[in-house]
């Protein structure tokens, strides 16, 4: 499957435009054209890459860049009519990785993205998938998968951030705040106890008897802990 991109652009034109340039340079595109409907296809998968326009019709794009770098370490082109410099400080202290000011060149957002990809692809090759009990599971963060018994699964990027913090610290107890805190990110504006859902959902993905759990163990009164043994490298 080609390698996804996230347009978040309520100008349908101009969203046709980036679409066509990106699909003629092999990229799989989705598009967003609010902040509510980009928030539902960024929970049902993690794109290699977002572009992102700041003025939505429901909220700010800023807002937006925020809770995808609290989702996952992608890419993020801020795309907008704003110009002072100020505004393009203040977007790259929000995380944002390229700011291209419209009337923008398709062909020069292209090539700035595939600029970005490689940086970040140099980035994370050192980056080495977690194993556990003998390669039986097996969280690969770069491509944000995870695997049981050699067969992928599936899992919500809310799901991944979730078990990769835990799984980051075997026998570690975390409470549900420092979950909340930690692998979903101060934006997050779900009640702490909807972590409770997340991780049944998980055992249902992970565990052989989601009953009887080898993995997720809950520490009653306190929170949750990951109790897989890790494979040394």
């Amino acid at each position: 499957m080609l390698p996804s991109i996230l347009i978040v652009e309520d100008d349908q034109k101009l969203a046709r435009i980036v679409r066509a340039y990106l699909e003629g340079a092999d990229f799989r595109v989705t598009h967003a054209s609010s902040l509510a409907e980009a928030r539902t296809k960024l929970d049902a998968e993690t794109p290699l890459a977002v572009i992102l326009d700041l003025g939505l019709p429901d909220g700010s794009g800023e807002e937006l860049c925020q809770d995808i770098k609290a989702l996952a370490d992608i890419p993020v082109i801020m795309l907008t009519a704003k110009s002072p410099e100020e505004e393009r400080i203040a977007g790259f202290a929000l995380g944002a990785d390229d700011y291209v000011v419209k009337p923008a060149s398709p062909r020069e957002l292209v090539y700035r993205l595939k600029a970005i990809l490689k940086r970040y692809d140099t980035a994370v090759t050192a980056a080495r998938p977690l194993s556990f009990n003998n390669g039986t599971l097996i969280l690969d963060s770069r491509r944000h998968q995870v695997s049981k018994s050699g067969q992928a699964l599936t899992i919500t990027p809310t799901e991944f951030k979730l078990l990769f913090t835990l799984a980051s610290s075997p026998q570690r107890t975390f409470t549900r705040d420092e979950l909340v805190s930690k692998a979903l990110g101060y934006h997050f504006e779900g009640y702490e106890r909807s972590i409770d859902a997340h991780i049944k959902n998980l055992r249902q993905k992970i565990e052989n008897d989601p009953r009887r759990p080898e993995y997720l163990k809950t520490v009653y009164g306190i929170g949750y802990l990951f109790c897989g043994e890790r494979d040394a490298l």
